[in-house]
């Protein structure tokens, strides 16, 4: 495993980080036992893997918490969230109090490493600032949060302008942004301040739906062709990736192209199963795609927005 500070929070992580969320959760979704993943959990520390990322909404924090029991606390790096909604209405102080507290009793531990709003519309970023912020200040100052984290709501946000506002204000130690092959605009509205103000980033959406089912790619492609944002041409306009000494397939390609991207530090990836988790791992850990093949995919498709943002499949 490979290891990179995440950003100036003073934690160093594995570049690998496994998301206990997505369609999967874990294999939950799919119907594995707790027993099984456990064991999935334990294969990815065996790997090298150091983050784990879940939430108060995946209904993972358990079984996480159970895969962790007996290690030693300092050998991985638990990062949660709390939603902003409850009721029908925007969560209040004793709201995010009590969502901490039952995230800390379901991890089974005293102290989360990263916790987050979860999911931030710009409409409701005000309010965060001006009720909650306050709130996880003073538990982080009881010891329960040991760094502030935020994430935007890719499907929702394409062009990151809650990122924008919470990075100019410079509370949140810890963000978490979409980018993939196809939806690359962080490159110029995210990663330059994370990189000037030592903001650890956390990336999601590297793999979804669009490529992970061909189908579906092939409907996103004829798509963008309608409307005129990918020129006629190839069936595939990934298929100029896979070569000797390139990638071996979109998977991998869309794995390398985010981990070897300046400004990222962790690449978040959901699995059920250990074989693809293994695959997973490696593909993060290969060295970057041919300097010739990512100049074109910039060439390609930096004018895109929100391709690959879909939400989980249930």
């Amino acid at each position: 495993m490979e290891y990179t500070p995440l950003g100036d929070t003073g934690l160093r992580v594995s570049v690998a980080g496994l998301g206990c969320g997505g369609s999967s959760r874990l294999g939950r979704a799919q119907g594995r036992s707790d027993d099984e993943v456990v064991g999935l959990i334990r294969t990815a520390i065996d790997l090298g893997v150091n983050f784990f990322d879940t939430a108060e909404a995946y209904g993972t924090e358990d079984v996480v918490g159970r895969a962790v029991r007996g290690l030693d606390r300092d050998r991985v790096l638990l990062s949660s969230k709390t939603r902003i909604r409850a009721g029908g209405g925007l969560l209040d102080v004793a709201g995010l109090v009590a969502n901490l507290e039952g995230t800390l009793r379901r991890l089974g531990t005293d102290h989360v490493d990263v916790y987050h709003l979860h999911g931030i519309p710009p409409k409701d970023y005000d309010y965060c600032m001006a009720e909650l912020v306050p709130a996880m200040l003073a538990e982080k100052d009881k010891g329960k949060i040991r760094h502030l984290g935020i994430t935007e709501t890719g499907p929702n946000d394409h062009k990151h302008l809650m990122l924008e506002r919470a990075l100019a204000d410079g509370v949140f130690e810890v963000v978490m942004l979409a980018f993939n092959l196809m939806n690359q605009n962080a490159r110029a509205n995210v990663f330059p301040a994370t990189q000037a103000k030592g903001v650890g980033t956390l990336i999601m959406f590297v793999v979804r739906q669009v490529f992970s089912d061909p189908a579906y790619y092939a409907e996103t492609v004829a798509r963008l062709r309608r409307e005129g944002k990918l020129p006629p041409g190839d069936a595939d306009p990934l298929g100029f990736l896979f070569h000797d000494g390139g990638a071996a397939d979109v998977i991998d390609a869309a794995y390398r192209f985010a981990r070897h991207e300046p400004g990222t530090d962790v690449i978040l990836f959901g699995t059920g199963s250990e074989a693809h988790l293994r695959r997973n791992v490696a593909s993060i850990l290969k060295p970057p795609l041919p300097e010739a093949d990512v100049a074109e995919l910039y060439r390609r498709f930096q004018h895109l927005e929100g391709v690959g943002l879909d939400l989980p499949r249930r």
